[in-house]
């Protein structure tokens, strides 16, 4: 979500070949991005339910989202281990159900129950989602929230050389982290964010700095790749990546 939806296509677009115009007023102006013609992330610009602008506009921002088989089971699971409801169950025409949540810590993400739309076609590939990843002040805490509200289980992480980091895991397969804030700048709050697959990280970090973007944490190695974390011109944060194995396309199960 951004204040200004058609600066933040031409950024994405330019820096991931994404296509994507604005969407229908029925939708809220809500963009689809497309990679080979297959959605890959949404864009929307900072609009209430009724189409009025929001006032006042909140922080540009990336939200993760997890799909659920039952968006209100998931709401009044949330509260039940001591979540909040940010944005409560609401129908998106046919496409599905959507829930705005936040954890314990006060990390906030969504929920979506597929209806004809499914969710993203297009990850673990270049230019596409291949990682989310939560800091906050309770990893054990906010893994045991995760693990009430969706369909993940928390385990110690396989990473070689890794310790400390939780993976969020689906039907066998690590989809998500979860670390502590030690390593971010003090006072951070606790809040997910979103890793992009790319074939090489730093000329997209320089191509986002030419673009109007900053450079919160320039290229690093780590264990599994070489990452960046990058800020787009109105200030949404997220990190890129090219790991060191070549990103496979997950069970659609």
């Amino acid at each position: 979500m951004v204040g200004d939806q058609q600066a933040a296509l031409d950024f994405y677009g330019g820096l991931f070949g994404w296509q994507a115009e604005v969407g229908p007023p029925e939708q809220a102006g809500y963009s689809v991005c497309r990679l080979a013609g297959q959605p890959v992330a949404g864009i929307m610009g900072a609009i209430n339910a009724d189409g009025t602008p929001m006032d006042p506009v909140p922080p540009a921002a990336w939200t993760t989202y997890f799909a659920t088989e039952d968006a209100a089971a998931a709401v009044a699971a949330g509260g039940a281990a001591g979540g909040q409801t940010v944005v409560e169950t609401m129908d998106v025409m046919d496409l599905g159900k959507m829930a705005v949540l936040a954890d314990p810590t006060g990390a906030v993400f969504g929920v979506w129950e597929p209806g004809t739309f499914p969710g993203a076609g297009v990850v673990n590939e270049d230019n596409a989602v291949i990682w989310n990843e939560l800091a906050t002040t309770d990893t054990k805490a906010a893994a045991a929230y995760y693990e009430a509200v969706v369909p993940v289980t928390g385990r110690p992480s396989e990473i070689p050389g890794v310790t400390g980091y939780t993976e969020l895991v689906v039907n066998g397969r690590a989809v998500a982290g979860v670390m502590g804030l030690d390593q971010h700048p003090t006072g951070t709050p606790p809040h997910w964010m979103t890793y992009f697959h790319v074939d090489d990280v730093d000329r997209v970090q320089a191509a986002a700095k030419q673009a109007g973007g900053r450079v919160l944490a320039p290229a690093f190695e780590m264990p599994v790749g070489r990452m960046a974390v990058l800020a787009d011109p109105q200030g949404a944060v997220f990190a890129v990546i090219r790991s060191v194995e070549d990103p496979q396309e997950p069970d659609p199960a």
